[in-house]
This record gives C-alpha cells, sequence and structure tokens, in this order.
C-alpha cells in the first residue's frame, strides 16, 4: 500500500514520513478515526514506508522486495489481527491466523479500507459478532519474540482493537510495556473508550480525522471517472466516510431515480389524485421490481426521517444533494412528532410485506391513502 493511494491526509501522511525520517518511530501507536478515514490504509502505508529498502521522500519506492511482499500483504514481518469468530470453515477455536487467506482476499477487494459489516459478510458469519480473543493474543506474542525474517521492523497491526476482549487485552500488555527490539504495534480503532484503559496509555495516539468534502469529491471523480455534480453529491451524502462515497456515487442513477419517483409520489399523496397515483404505480413502482420497491421504501424512510432532523433544529445533520434538499425545505412542515411513528411503520411494514411476496400495487396504494391521512396530522 502505497501513500499515493490513499484518499487525501496529506498532513498525516506527511507527520508519519517524517517520524521515519526522523528515526522517531514509537514502538505502539493507536491510529483512531471513524470508519472510512482510511487509518487502516494508512497503518499499512506507514508499515510498508518503514520496511522500505529504497525510501522515497515521500513514499515508499513500491518495487524492492519488501514492497512487493507488502503490497501482497504476505510480508513474513507483517502480522495482523483482527476480529474473528466461528463460521462454516472454522467451527471452533477461531483466530486471525486461520482467516489471514480470506483477510487478505478482503483487504485487496476493498482496497484496505475495510469496515466491521462486509469484513464480517465475507467471513460469512450470519449474525455472529466477532472479537479478538486470548488465541489471537498468544499468537502474536510468539510470533514477535522471534527474530525478524528480512525486514529491520517486526510489525503487528491490531485491526479495531476495541474488539479485544479483556484476557486478550491483559496479555498484550507486557509486550507493549517492554517490547522486542524494532517491534512496531500499531492499533487502528474507531472508539478508543472500548479500549482498555491500560492499553490506550501505552500507546501513541495518531487521530485521522474525516475526509473533507473536495477531498472525496476529487477522488470519486478520479477513481470513477463521473461527473462533478455526481461526485460531489455523493461526497456530500458520504459525510467523510469513503466508503460510503464509493457505495453512494455508485448507486447514483439509482438514488436520482427514487427521488425523482418519491418527489412525484408525495405530491400526488398531497392532493390525493387517484388516477395520478394509479398510473403512477403502474409505470414508476411495478417496473422496478421488488428489490428496487424495497430500496425505493428504504429511501424514503430516511427522507421522512432528514424532515424531521430539519424541524428539529438539525439542519446541519441533514446530508442531501441540493436538489432533494431543496424539496425537503417544503416538504418539511408536513412530518412531525405527531405522525413520524405512524409513517415510520407504515414504511417499515411495507418492506416487510415486499419482501414476503405483497402485491405491490395495493401495498404503495394503500400507503398512498394512508399518507394523504398523516399529512393531514402535521
Amino acid at each position: 500500500m502505497l501513500f499515493s493511494q490513499i484518499v487525501g491526509h496529506e498532513d498525516i501522511k506527511a507527520k508519519l514520513i517524517q517520524s521515519v525520517k526522523e528515526n522517531r518511530v514509537a514502538h505502539a501507536q493507536l491510529f483512531l478515526g471513524q470508519e472510512g478515514t482510511g487509518k487502516l490504509a494508512l497503518a499499512i502505508a506507514y508499515a510498508q514506508y518503514i520496511n522500505c529498502s529504497n525510501k522515497g521522500e515521500y513514499d515508499s519506492c513500491g518495487e524492492c522486495p519488501s514492497c512487493k511482499k507488502y503490497n501482497a500483504l504476505a510480508h513474513p514481518d507483517l502480522h495482523f489481527v483482527f476480529p474473528n469468530t466461528t463460521n462454516k470453515n472454522v467451527k471452533k477455536d477461531p483466530e486471525s491466523d486461520l482467516f489471514l487467506t480470506e483477510w487478505r482476499e478482503y483487504l485487496e477487494k476493498c482496497d484496505c479500507y475495510a469496515d466491521l459489516s462486509s469484513w464480517y459478510n465475507a467471513l460469512d458469519v450470519e449474525n455472529k459478532q466477532g472479537a479478538i480473543n486470548v488465541r489471537d493474543s498468544a499468537t502474536i506474542m510468539r510470533k514477535l519474540n522471534l527474530k525478524s525474517y528480512e525486514a529491520e521492523y517486526k510489525v503487528a497491526i491490531i485491526w479495531m482493537a476495541e474488539k479485544l476482549n479483556i484476557q486478550a487485552a491483559n496479555k498484550l500488555l507486557k509486550l507493549l510495556e517492554e517490547p522486542s527490539e524494532k517491534t512496531l504495534f500499531i492499533l487502528v480503532s474507531e472508539n478508543q473508550d472500548e479500549i482498555l484503559t491500560t492499553i490506550r496509555s501505552r500507546t501513541v495516539l495518531m487521530k485521522i480525522p474525516k475526509l473533507s468534502l473536495v477531498e472525496v469529491q476529487n477522488a470519486l471523480v478520479e477513481k470513477f471517472h463521473c461527473d462533478t455534480i455526481a461526485a460531489r453529491n455523493a461526497a456530500t451524502l458520504a459525510n467523510g466516510n469513503w466508503i460510503l462515497a464509493q457505495r453512494f456515487v455508485s448507486d447514483y442513477e439509482d438514488e436520482k431515480l427514487y427521488f425523482q419517483c418519491f418527489q412525484k409520489w408525495m405530491r400526488y399523496c398531497f392532493r390525493f389524485s387517484a388516477s395520478e397515483l394509479i398510473d403512477f404505480i403502474a409505470n414508476d413502482i411495478k417496473s422496478l421490481g421488488r428489490e428496487k420497491q424495497k430500496e425505493f421504501l428504504a429511501y424514503g424512510l430516511n427522507f421522512f426521517h432528514n424532515a424531521l432532523m430539519m424541524n428539529n433544529g438539525l439542519r446541519d445533520n441533514v446530508m442531501l444533494p441540493d436538489d432533494e434538499k431543496a424539496f425537503l425545505n417544503n416538504f418539511a412542515p408536513f412530518i412531525s412528532n405527531n405522525n413520524i411513528d405512524m409513517i415510520s411503520e407504515l414504511f417499515e411494514e411495507s418492506i416487510n410485506q415486499i419482501e414476503r411476496n405483497g402485491n405491490a400495487s395495493i401495498i404503495f396504494m394503500d400507503n398512498s391513502f394512508k399518507i394523504f391521512n398523516y399529512f393531514k396530522m402535521k
């Protein structure tokens, strides 16, 4: 992973590079930031730069034997610890080493911008929650107590360190206090309050802030070759989260379609034009198909919640493209504490009904009658 492959954070990259040049690499560091900020990618790029045998002024060379192994996430002196649990292949005593193949494939697919939900999906753990257990701690301690194979530094990256259970955290304490020479721990976390205080106190904190709108927008245009408006709207909705931004720009056409349909539907409901509603459901809704009908209802549910936030003085928390926000300004007065619960329940139940192969025409016409009455309760 090269620093140049990471979105934004030029000041963070410069600090990390400078620490290497000045030989001020703290043996235990905590990279703290929200989902989608690129903290894991920065940790990997930092480790690669430290062990690069032909460092450039601003980045690793990417060509030396060490860099090639880092690019494949298979350097013998690079070790990963991450949340894990049993699945179809590992039925008992799970630990990170048993999932290294899946982990490398997952990081390659997401460009090292990882999040727990998609990682658990990749592991196929169904509804189970992962943890970092004492077996992980024992394994990493054994590895780091050995001599390095070829690199200057042995590096252990602990992703989502807040998932360390108490036994695992306590077992790591002594190693964090008295590490062997040229050993680097990088803990990557989204919530430092969930990390054992004794662990936190032994690390140097590196805060990774949210990406700026401009950083996300420019990166989307470069990667997806989309127009500036689509990139800006996706960046606005993502609110500094690169993972979400990529998802939003990929679904941009669907989002535009959902907004246009929702705007039309709400206007027909407001004046309750039966003939227009029948035509709308027959031509616009039925053509979406079952999965997109559920997505459309979920979009509407989110729009109602944004309206409520706007009405309660939380306008700054509303993340919508300009055209949707303009419609929301006029629409929001019809949503209040008096009707939001009933609207939310209605839409959630409608999603469930479509999931159970309910008749979309009947569901949407029934919703239209009810929404018309809910508007009068504002």
